[in-house]
Parts: structure tokens; sequence; C-alpha cells
């Protein structure tokens, strides 16, 4: 016996279309109008959009960052993305410097065996390119099913890599079929903006912005590109937050280049003045690269609109208030950065862009779920409706209005930064892999039903 989902619209990023689904044996099965109900279990979808199940390219769980560890793990963060309609996550895996990048790797796996309650597949950070982590990059790939690796332009003396490292391992993915991606900031540039802001006795959140200003993102991702130009290898910006950096993705790829742009639902709906918030609630928006001057919002949005910008992530990284983001009251520079954003994202996107006109429903599914399945090696497993692949939908109540907030969240903090937001949609059902584990408000799936994704090795794809 399977599961029918009965009367709803089915969307893709290529098609919307009435029809019916049924799900056996973890896969869509049958996808036509008027399917039987037989013995089937049936879910009424009348009214609603069935989407591909979201995949968040972009979560930190569990993660050790700035003398604290972030607020959600493997459980309650899963937990509360399946609520937002994500049923794939891909978690940055932390290289810890002098480790292998296969015992960092392990670590992660332990932190999400038992605990995950959606599918999850990993990227690799990289802190240090020894020529010994240089060799294990093609086992990651091949052996180990992840094909993506991270490296950070900034936070000077602690992830931060030098141009010959990024260099290096751009080289290294273009023969393996790796990916790599930038967190694109000038580090060198904001250390000494920080520096100075410190010794003059600027502490307060607002000068976490001050010190890292468009600027250096966007010459970091015009290095990044030209480096990847050189290599020859496809590269990806996560978290883009500004048009210096947007505009840079925009020109590489008119002259034919491999890079692609993520933006965060942060960047499109809050922005600079929220950092002068009274009593330190600025703090809940120290993130990095920061949120900028309003004005850049609309430059994203275009960008989204045209697929200039082709992945929507959370940038999931959660901290309390109190206890975690208090570290830095006296001074800005050691408030953990980061905000819980993965139960909120894809309904910060329906509501701004679709509710309201920006995007159609077709873009809304690319940038949620199947742009990055193709680009991380999971499509069409994933990021589809079509029969064979796994049967991961949102039941979408379009008319659906609820507001967000932390005392409703499912997130293990006490802060939102989206607190008080209206939003109309939200997920009615969401299937993970043909079980139902969100029944309206309720989580009806369970810890540790998630299952490592194998990521395949990837060439330039089309988004």
């Amino acid at each position: 016996m399977g599961t029918l989902i009965r009367g709803g619209t089915v969307v893709t990023a290529s098609d919307v279309s009435r029809a019916d689904v049924l799900m056996e044996n973890g896969v869509v099965a049958v996808l036509a109008n008027g399917i039987a109900p037989g013995d089937h279990r049936v879910v009424d979808a009348e009214g609603c959009y069935l989407f591909p199940g979201g995949i968040d390219p972009h979560t930190h769980l569990d993660m050790p960052f700035g003398g604290t560890v972030t607020a959600d793990d493997f459980r309650t963060g899963t937990i509360a993305a399946a609520f937002g309609g994500t049923t794939t996550i891909v978690d940055f895996a932390l290289h810890q410097k002098g480790d292998t990048l296969s015992n960092s790797l392990r670590t992660w796996h332990r932190k999400a065996e038992g605990k995950a309650a959606i599918d999850y597949a990993f990227h690799m950070m990289i802190g240090d390119m020894r020529d010994e982590v240089m060799q294990e990059i093609p086992q990651i790939v091949e052996r180990e099913g992840v094909s993506s690796f991270k490296l950070f332009m900034a936070y000077k003396n602690n992830l931060q890599v030098d141009d010959e490292t990024l260099f290096r391992v751009l080289r290294m993915a273009a023969r393996v079929g790796a990916l790599v991606q930038v967190h694109a900031e000038n580090g060198d540039v904001i250390e000494v903006l920080v520096k100075e802001a410190l010794a003059n006795g600027q502490t307060e959140p607002k000068y976490h912005a001050l010190t890292r200003p468009p600027e250096a993102e966007g010459e970091a991702t015009v290095r990044a590109i030209r480096l990847a130009e050189i290599a020859g290898a496809p590269l990806y910006v996560v978290h883009v937050t500004c048009a210096q950096a947007a505009d840079a993705i925009s020109d590489a790829r008119k002259r034919g280049l491999p890079i692609y742009g993520e933006t965060c639902p942060q960047y499109l709906v809050c922005d600079y003045t929220d950092y002068e918030r009274p009593d330190f609630a600025g703090a809940k928006y120290v993130m990095s690269p920061p949120l900028r001057d309003k004005w850049h919002q609309g430059v994203l949005w275009n960008k989204l609109r045209n697929l200039e910008l082709q992945v929507f992530g959370s940038d999931q990284c959660s901290f309390n208030l109190k206890g975690q983001k208090e570290l830095g009251r006296h001074d800005f520079s050691r408030i953990p950065n980061g905000s819980p954003t993965i139960e909120d994202r894809m309904s910060i996107l329906y509501h701004h862009g679709v509710h309201e006109g920006r995007i159609g429903l077709n873009k809304f599914v690319a940038l949620t779920s199947t742009n990055a399945a193709k680009l991380f090696g999971l499509f069409p497993r994933k990021g589809a409706i079509a029969v064979g692949s796994d049967a991961d939908i949102v039941v979408w109540d379009p008319k659906a209005q609820r507001t967000i907030s932390a005392a409703t969240h499912h997130m293990n903090v006490d802060n939102n930064i989206f607190e008080g937001f209206q939003v109309m949609g939200k997920p009615r059902h969401v299937f993970l892999r043909g079980e139902m584990i969100v029944d309206q408000d309720q989580f009806v799936g369970r810890p540790g039903m998630g299952q490592f994704q194998r990521c395949d090795p990837i060439s330039p794809v089309q988004v």
C-alpha cells in the first residue's frame, strides 16, 4: 500500500500541472490525473501546490564557532527544517587544522547519525592545505560521496585561506568533478577595519557591518572568479548580500563562465538598520557577510528573478541571544556570527517572492530545491517530482497565514530575526521518501530517519 496525494497542483522548476501523485517504496510511482485510490492512503491536496521537498544547501548544525557551539543540532535543526518544507540539507563539515579531511568528515557523520529527521549531505570545509590534505580530495569525492568544498576568504588567523590555497583547490576540483564554494570577503581589509574600530571604542553591533563593507565582499568575489577562471574550474559563491558581488557573478556568467551564486532570506528582508536596535538587540543580526543598506535588496530580487543568482540557502547558524550573542556585548568582534533561518527560508521566499509577485512558482522551486540538487550531485533523485525520484514532497497551502515568532518556531534558540513577520503560505503536509513527517502543525516523523545522501561528482550544469 502506498500514499496517494490527490487534487493538488504539481509544481516543478519547469512545469505547473494538475496531477495526483502516488508514492510507493519511498519513490514517486505514478504521476497522473485521476489515479484510482484503491487501498492506498489518500491525502487531500485540494487547493494546494505540490513542491519538491526543499533542499537547503547552506546549514551549520552543531558547529563550534567563536568559543561556543550553534544552538541547533541535527535533531532540532532538521525538525525545524521539516516544518518549513525542507527535506534535505547539505551541512558544512568543518575540517580542523592539522586533521585529515576523512576524520573531520567522520565527526560530522557522528553528529548527524541517529538525530537527523530529514535527509542530509555534506560539504567539506577546508581549514588548511597541507599536501596530504590536497591528496585526500579525490578520495573524499569518490569514496565518501562529498563533491563540494568550501574555503573562507575571511576570518583572518582562523578560517581564512590565502590565494595560493584557493587556486590549488580550484585546480584539483576541476580534475575530480568537485565544486568549490567561497565565503567571499577580503579578510585582510576587515582585520584592519575591526582593529581600528575597537581602538576607537566603537564596540556596538552596528560596527560589525561597518567594518565589513560591501566593497570587501565585491573585491573578494571578483578575485575568486578570476582565480576560478585561470584554474578552469566552476565556482559557487555563498550568501551573496550586495550589488557588488551579485554583479560580479552576473558579469562572469555573461562571459560563459560556470559561476553560481546563492543568497539567503535575511538579505532580502532585513537591512543595516536592524543593527541599530536598542538594548543589544542588534546582535541578533550579526552574521557574515552582514546585512546591507536596503537598496541592495532590489538588486538581489532582480538577480533571483532572472536566475542570475541560482540558489536560495538559509545559512542557518543559530545562537541564543542570552549566553551566546552576549559574549560580544562589549566587543562586536566577539559576537558569534549567525542567525536561525532554516525553518523560515521557504516561507520568506514564497511570501515576498511568489505572493508579492516578484518571482513565479517555477523559479521558486528552482531556487529552493532543483538548482541545489543539480549543483550538488543530488538530481534527479532529489529536487524533482518525477517517476522514480525520491518521494520528498511538500503539500503547500498558499492561503495559510502565520506570524513568525521565536515563541512558536521549532528551532532551539531564543530569537528569530523575522520576529513578527506575517507570511502567506506554509506546508500542510511534508513527506520524506513517501513517509509523512509533518502533518499540519505536528511533527510525525522521528529523529534518526534522515539518511546520508551521497553527492555525485559534478560537471558545470545549466541552472
